[in-house]
């Protein structure tokens, strides 16, 4: 078992963090929030009263952070923690955040003698809680065998896809599709009750045909069609309409930096800012849907 500081409790940190510290791991956490760090606690965590002290003998160093800003405000910027890390410490950034952000903080940490890797993860809230988040990898191979103990312990899957800065490229690829793909469901699903068809019946049979992805089977955009999705409690508790917006922006300014055409992810980033400027930002980004709802 490791030593692990863990800063950024959110809706995605807050259960991975928990999860640590029910296999095992000595988990001593941080977030501007007192409730996160509460619950946390509550799950067998340490709380911190800042970053900094969540760092005395670490031996891993996790940050799950909202956006790139964010992470190299908190390894870099004023106060910055990356000269607080012990020695020979691992760290690894599990936020989505631009590649040349994840670059830039890691070679910071090559120059201190740091291992760092970017390992954003896929799985939403509910793979956050029930351990079964799938980690995207980007960095040194013997860096990533020193991590694989404790990624293990709050997902299923581990993908390793180059360099650092590639797990985030990977985890732009994965969310630009995801964002396409729930905006699409939802029209489709609209059109069909638009000609009065039922909506469960429609995404059961979308759920066992070539419509079938994520958005008809796990996280439905349309109320009343599953029971746990988002949709079904007033579009709360997910992954956020302006997160979703934030990464299909850092994937066109990924496509703008090699010249790369994506004009579906272009198309889906305005289909979320429309829904974000309706007012439902903090929603789950299925909420999308509302855009093309009737009544």
């Amino acid at each position: 078992m490791s030593r692990v500081a863990f800063i950024g409790l959110g809706n995605m940190g807050g259960p991975m963090a928990a999860n640590l510290a029910k296999a095992g791991h000595a988990v001593r956490v941080f977030d501007l929030v007192p409730a996160a760090i509460q619950a946390a606690a509550d799950a067998g965590a340490t709380p911190a009263g800042s970053a900094r002290d969540t760092l005395a003998d670490a031996e891993v160093v996790i940050s799950m952070l909202p956006a790139s800003r964010h992470v190299e405000g908190l390894y870099l910027g004023e106060g910055g923690i990356l000269d607080a890390i012990p020695a020979g410490a691992l760290v690894i950034d599990c936020s989505t955040i631009a590649p040349a952000s994840a670059r830039k903080v890691a070679e910071a940490a090559a120059k201190r003698g740091l291992q760092m890797i970017d390992a954003p993860v896929s799985g939403g809230t509910a793979g956050a809680q029930a351990g079964t988040l799938t980690f995207i990898v980007g960095g040194d191979e013997q860096a990533l065998e020193r991590a694989r103990p404790v990624l293990q312990d709050m997902g299923r899957n581990i993908f390793h896809v180059g360099g650092n800065g590639a797990g985030q490229v990977a985890k732009l690829c994965n969310n630009m599709a995801l964002g396409v793909i729930m905006a699409a469901t939802g029209e489709a699903i609209a059109l069909g009750v638009a000609h009065g068809l039922d909506p469960k019946v429609l995404s059961q049979m979308m759920a066992v045909s070539t419509g079938r992805s994520w958005a008809t089977e796990v996280c439905n955009p349309w109320p009343g069609v599953l029971e746990n999705a988002p949709a079904s409690r007033g579009y709360t508790g997910g992954f956020g309409n302006d997160l979703m917006l934030k990464d299909l922006g850092l994937a066109a300014e990924a496509a703008m930096g090699v010249g790369a055409s994506i004009p579906l992810g272009e198309l889906a980033r305005n289909l979320y800012a429309m829904n974000s400027q309706a007012g439902n930002g903090a929603l789950d980004f299925s909420s999308v849907v509302k855009l093309v709802q009737r009544g």
